[in-house]
């Protein structure tokens, strides 16, 4: 199985940021799809003190060649000074999605 699909993780303050966010990376083509899960509590060290703060999580799926695009188009709208952005190989899954994240990340 390729790994030329990746899974990407990011997390929003709140419901708004993250679907604005979602609109645009499937908008520019840069994730097939988005899901955004709300109710996750983040527990962080920021400036060497504790965080704790309600957060959005997006699990953003792409090819392995939009992710510079797709991180970079992240850093750029994220209201977070240090967003977290990370990317995980998808090894197996159904072909036929497969090719669909493929066919939904293709410019025409």
């Amino acid at each position: 199985m390729s790994t030329n699909y990746l899974l990407a993780f990011t997390t929003h303050p709140d419901q708004a940021a993250a679907t604005a966010m979602a609109k645009v990376l499937v908008e520019q083509k840069l994730a097939a799809c988005v899901n955004i899960i709300p109710g996750l509590t983040s527990v962080y060290r920021w400036q060497d003190t504790i965080e704790t703060d309600a957060e959005v999580l997006m699990l953003i799926k792409t090819r392995h060649d939009q992710i510079d695009a797709l991180i970079e188009t992240i850093r750029q709208q994220h209201p977070y000074e240090l967003p977290e952005i990370i990317a995980v190989p998808i090894t197996y899954g159904l072909e036929a999605y497969l090719a669909w994240i493929d066919q939904s990340t293709r410019a025409e």
